[in-house]
C-alpha cells in the first residue's frame, strides 16, 4: 500500500456539524470553499477496502456494524472529503423484508422471483426499525466518529427499485419493467407506491439514527422519456421525498442519464439536485429552478494526466458558482480502477482553489 495514500488526512470534528460546509452548500449558503465528497468513495477503488471484504459477501458486510463503519470512514481518512457515505446497498431494505434476492459478483442484485402481478408483490411489507437493527447501530457508531463531518443516508428510488425486482435482476433495456409499466398501470403504481413507503421508512431510520441529509438514487431513471417519468414515476419519488422533508435534513436527488428529467427531479422535491458528466454543469443548474447543484466531473477524467484532471475540475468549480450552491462530485460512481492518490489530489486541488474564489 502507498503510505501516502493512505495517510490519515484531516477531518471535520471541530466544526458543529450544521455548520459544515457540505450541509451549508445543501442550503444554499456562503462557504469557506466548495464541499467535495464522492460517489462510491467508499469501496472497491481502496485496498484496505477489498482486503477487509474479502471472503465476506456483499450483503453480508451490510450486516456488520463494525464493518460497516470501518469502511465509511477509509475515504474520509485517506481523502479528508467534506461529507461521508453510508456503505450499504439499495437492495439492503428489500432484503431485511424478506424478498429473497442476492447480489451476484460481477452481475449485480439478482431477485429469485421477479414481481409482475398484483399477488408477487406480497412481500412488499413497510419496513421497520427493528428490520435493520445493524444500520442503525452503524449510523450511531459512524456519528461518534465523524464528529463534524456530516453522514449521507441513502436510498434507492422507486423506479430503479421496481426494475430490479420486475427484470429479476439488471437490465441494459428495461423491456419487461417498461411493459409492466404501460401495460398493467394498476400493478405498476401499486408496486411503485410500496416501494416508495419502503425508501421513505428506510431513510427516516437512518436519520433518525444519526445521518445528517440523504441522497435518492434513480440509476435508471434515464431509460425514460420525460413525459413517462412524470406520468409513471415522479409521483412516487416525490412522496418520499415528501415524508424525508418532515425530518429536516437536505435530500439531494440523482439519477444517471437524467440530463432530460433534472427540472422533473428537482421539482419532486429535491433540496440539491445531482448533474452527470453528460449534461454541463452550467446547462443542468440553469435546469433546476434555483436549487444547489452537485456534480459532476466524468468518473473516468480521473484516469487521464492530472494537468486535464485539474482543468476539468476548475471548469466545474467556475460553472458552480453560478448555483445557489455547488458540492463538488463526480458524475456517478468512482472506478474500481482508480487511483485514491489521484482523488486525494483532486479533493485538495478543489478546496484550494475554490477557497482562493
Amino acid at each position: 500500500m502507498n503510505t501516502s495514500a493512505a495517510q490519515t488526512r484531516p477531518t471535520h470534528t471541530g466544526t458543529d456539524l450544521a455548520d459544515s460546509a457540505f450541509l451549508r452548500a445543501c442550503r444554499g449558503e456562503p462557504v469557506p470553499h466548495t464541499p467535495v465528497w464522492f460517489m462510491r468513495q467508499a469501496g472497491r477503488s481502496l485496498p484496505e477496502y477489498r482486503a477487509l471484504r474479502e471472503g465476506v459477501p456483499m450483503l453480508e458486510s451490510c450486516t456488520r456494524p463494525e464493518q460497516v463503519v470501518e469502511i465509511t470512514m477509509q475515504p474520509v481518512r485517506r481523502y479528508g472529503v467534506d461529507a461521508a457515505i453510508f456503505y450499504s446497498d439499495i437492495m439492503v431494505p428489500l432484503k431485511a423484508i424478506g424478498v429473497d434476492l442476492d447480489i451476484v459478483p460481477g452481475v449485480g442484485p439478482v431477485v429469485a422471483e421477479p414481481m409482475r402481478s398484483l399477488d408477487d408483490l406480497a412481500p412488499l411489507r413497510p419496513i421497520e426499525p427493528g428490520d435493520v437493527p445493524y444500520v442503525i447501530e452503524s449510523i450511531r457508531g459512524l456519528t461518534a466518529e465523524l464528529g463534524g463531518t456530516p453522514l449521507i443516508g441513502f436510498a434507492g428510488a422507486p423506479f430503479t427499485l421496481a426494475s430490479y425486482l420486475v427484470e429479476g435482476g439488471p437490465s441494459k433495456d428495461h423491456a419487461a419493467t417498461k411493459a409492466l409499466m404501460y401495460g398493467r398501470p394498476d400493478v405498476w403504481h401499486e408496486l411503485l407506491g410500496r416501494l416508495a413507503t419502503i425508501a421513505a421508512g428506510f431513510l427516516r431510520i437512518q436519520v433518525e439514527a444519526g445521518a445528517s441529509a440523504v441522497q435518492l438514487f434513480d440509476s435508471w431513471a434515464g431509460s425514460l422519456a420525460p413525459d413517462d417519468y412524470d406520468r409513471y414515476v415522479r409521483p412516487h419519488s416525490e412522496a418520499v421525498l415528501a415524508e424525508v422533508g418532515t425530518l429536516g435534513v437536505p435530500r439531494i436527488h440523482f439519477g444517471v442519464g437524467t440530463g432530460e428529467l433534472l427540472g422533473s427531479m428537482a421539482a419532486a422535491g429535491a433540496d440539491v439536485v445531482g448533474v452527470d458528466w453528460r449534461v454541463p454543469l452550467a446547462a443542468g443548474i440553469d435546469r433546476v429552478d434555483g436549487r444547489p447543484v452537485q456534480g459532476n466531473l466524468d468518473p473516468s477524467l480521473v484516469f487521464a494526466p492530472w494537468e486535464i484532471v485539474a482543468e476539468k475540475a476548475a471548469g466545474i468549480l467556475t460553472a458552480g458558482q453560478k448555483a445557489p450552491g455547488h458540492i463538488f462530485n463526480l458524475g456517478h460512481g468512482v472506478l474500481p480502477r482508480t487511483d485514491p492518490d489521484v482523488l486525494a489530489r483532486l479533493v485538495d486541488f478543489v478546496h484550494t482553489e475554490s477557497a482562493r474564489g
